[in-house]
């Protein structure tokens, strides 16, 4: 895109030349509405271009157009409109008069890394594609065998309980179980025990007629019904109180409850799906949780693993997470270079998959350029806290000899460690930098207890 005759021409005879295929545009409107009816390989432009100027111009490409490079051009240029351009996504910034070798140059690097690029978009996406289930991402042992594990459960009435931290995933899961059954074009219903007062749980899950309590003014169908042919979800179904248990456990038994205030029985062929961040057997111990109900809940249990100990499937994950994020934000990251990924593979991930997230679409929001690096990430993964943990200042205490003070900041530093990876030792000894073997034989010298 370029307003000056002669320069369009040098440049068009110079590309042609060179086997290019070229369409000229003299404004910044008239090369949107090319962009918009063709695809291209790379935009030349002008930064002087009469109505929008070509920062606008490049502006509306980047929103767009994200991967489609753009060589700015210009004979007024200046340090501070170049370092503008490369901010906003510019492949380069070409100052006029420019030199045809130097052109064609640009020009093939840009096309050549644009192609490249886009290949490893397509490696990237066939990759998780690969190993996608559902909205799930995972390559792992334990993945995997979940997935075998949903195939066979689907399409069965049976009820579920999903167990696991929060943030692993288990809404996706049993929504992956709803999508594999013959339920799947039928409602499926999530139910936040958590986030519903318990006054209101039982009239929001068994709906009611009018008058059964203050403030029913009208009749009102119940989360059951709404899920009649398809799927409940029980989110925390832990935290549910005791006499929606027996309500509950009716539903499962007879498929069959009464509203509040009704004399009339309601049947639903519903599949009910529990998940629980808690131990339900504790619970039922306890006397918080109704053993029937925990029985007739564990039938088939589905124990999710933490993030910590699928370390394999972070790559992909993190791959995932760029892209959702990218495509949202209009922002063309390629990906994480290798000294962020690797702080992503040491950290335990307290938070698990939801906090990966959380990080990957900070990460991408705050991006300026086409990779995440070290910079983009939250201090407690640049710089983690139990790696950190023991220090000294000052001269040695009285009496204590440097290899005695050297064994007791080992000590702590292990012990920290070890508190912050629960205990698994081969985590803490990725973290450590060490071989298992050797951090075994730490623990043992050192005295330290598990």
């Amino acid at each position: 895109m370029d307003d000056e005759e002669v320069v369009q021409d040098v440049l068009g005879t110079l590309l042609l030349r060179a086997g290019y295929e070229v369409t000229a545009a003299p404004t910044g409107e008239d090369g949107l509405a090319h962009l918009a009816r063709r695809r291209f390989d790379l935009v030349l432009l002008d930064l002087m271009l009469p109505g929008q100027g070509g920062m606008e111009v490049l502006r509306r490409i980047r929103e767009e157009s994200p991967l489609l490079p753009v060589l700015m051009m210009t004979a007024f240029g200046s340090v501070e409109s170049a370092v503008e351009a490369m901010k906003l996504g510019a492949f380069h910034y070409l100052p006029k008069p420019f030199k045809n070798e130097e052109v064609l140059n640009l020009v093939a690097q840009a096309i050549s890394q644009s192609r490249l690029r886009e290949e490893n978009q397509q490696l990237r996406r066939a990759l998780l594609e690969r190993h996608r289930f559902e909205k799930l991402v995972g390559k792992s042992k334990p993945m995997q065998e979940l997935y075998r594990l949903v195939e066979q459960v689907a399409p069965s009435r049976s009820t579920v309980l999903i167990q696991g931290e929060s943030g692993t995933g288990k809404e996706l899961f049993a929504h992956a179980i709803h999508q594999r059954s013959g339920r799947a074009s039928a409602p499926f219903v999530v139910v936040s025990c958590n986030s519903i007062p318990s006054e209101l749980l039982e009239a929001n899950l068994f709906g009611h007629q009018r008058g059964a309590f203050t403030g029913a003014t009208t009749a009102r169908r119940g989360l059951f019904e709404a899920a009649d042919q398809g799927s409940i979800f029980f989110d925390e179904i832990g935290s549910v109180r005791p006499e929606v248990q027996a309500k509950l456990l009716r539903v499962i038994q007879e498929r069959e409850f009464l509203p509040l205030g009704s004399t009339e029985l309601v049947r639903v062929d519903v599949r009910i799906i529990g998940a629980t961040n808690a131990d339900l057997k504790k619970q039922v111990e306890r006397g918080e949780f109704r053993e029937d109900l925990y029985y007739r809940l564990n039938v088939i249990v589905l124990d999710l693993p933490p993030l910590r100990e699928r370390i394999e499937d972070i790559p992909l994950l993190a791959e995932h997470f760029l892209q959702k994020y990218s495509a949202e934000n209009g922002k063309p990251v390629d990906g994480l270079t290798a000294p962020a990924l690797e702080k992503l593979l040491r950290y335990p991930w307290p938070g698990n998959v939801r906090e990966l997230e959380n990080v990957i679409e900070r990460a991408v929001v705050l991006c300026r350029g086409r990779m995440v690096d070290l910079d983009l990430l939250p201090a407690t993964i640049r710089i983690p806290d139990g790696t950190a943990a023991a220090s000294f200042e000052g001269p040695l205490p009285e009496g204590v000899s440097l290899p005695e003070a050297m064994d007791r900041y080992e000590r702590e530093l292990i012990e920290a460690t070890l508190k912050k990876t629960r205990g698994v030792q081969k985590r803490a000894a990725e973290m450590l930098g060490l071989k298992p073997t050797t951090l075994s034989e730490k623990i043992k010298r050192l005295g330290i207890s598990i």
